[in-house]
């Protein structure tokens, strides 16, 4: 039950989140130009949503992110679940993707820009730089498995129920406005493969390549970011 959990959560989280990326961009749409700061909330309320589903359908845990399930298998120290959620996280991401596809079917042709239709996908800097994207995508992980560890911690009173997944979407909704404007904050590898595999395997007009060469970024170093905040949680503050 876990892992549908997971799949179906995380296919409502990618439907909602680049639904609305698919909104603002794409040509013809009553949503096109509405903005970041539109991309960025309905991004948190997605996340809300995709928690309350995962949990409706029989993940307690709710990860929707690799990232997530590896801080977790880290402070625990049981790593048993981290493939079969991962998997299950991106193939439900894949899933959205490609119900954002359907959704949005007569725009793609309207919209003449490859690089437009990518983004609707996956992720990619504004700048290509790798350094500084390298701690872009390291230090807003970090942030988001830094501020979940807050938000359920007893000292702040372990926030409850739908409280507790409120928080956890104002706190993607804070990374977004912040820290999303360099590369489009993933801090998720599901949230970037997953869509990223649909639109190489869609038949999409006009869209070009699927930028393989940027994709391990969002992959690799979330996980690194979560996981060295998942050790600073165990070793260092308990």
């Amino acid at each position: 039950m876990e892992l549908i959990g997971e799949f179906f959560g995380t296919a409502v989280l990618i439907l909602l989140g680049d639904g609305v990326v698919a909104g603002v961009l794409l040509e013809k749409s009553k949503a096109k130009d509405a903005g970041w700061i539109t991309i960025t909330t309905a991004w948190a309320l997605a996340v809300c949503f995709g928690v309350l589903v995962a949990k409706t359908l029989g993940s307690p845990g709710a990860h929707l992110n690799p990232a997530v399930t590896l801080s977790v298998c880290i402070q625990s120290g049981d790593f048993s679940i981290f493939l079969p959620y991962s998997l299950a996280q991106i193939a439900g991401a894949a899933l959205g993707a490609t119900l954002v596809y359907l959704y949005y079917l007569p725009h793609w042709k309207e919209t003449k820009d490859s690089g437009i239709i990518l983004a609707v996908f996956s992720t990619s800097p504004a700048i290509k730089h790798t350094t500084s994207n390298i701690i872009s995508e390291g230090l807003g992980t970090f942030i988001l498995i830094f501020g979940i560890h807050a938000i359920f911690s007893p000292q702040n009173g372990g926030a409850p129920g739908v409280m507790g997944t409120a928080f956890v979407g104002l706190l993607v909704w804070a990374i977004g406005l912040s820290l999303g404007g360099t590369t489009g904050y993933a801090i998720n590898p599901a949230r970037d493969l997953g869509p990223r595999i649909a639109h190489w395997l869609l038949p999409i007009p006009n869209k070009g390549k699927s930028n393989w060469t940027y994709a391990w970024l969002p992959v690799v170093i979330p996980l690194a970011g979560g996981g060295i905040a998942a050790l600073v949680i165990r070793w260092g503050i308990g």
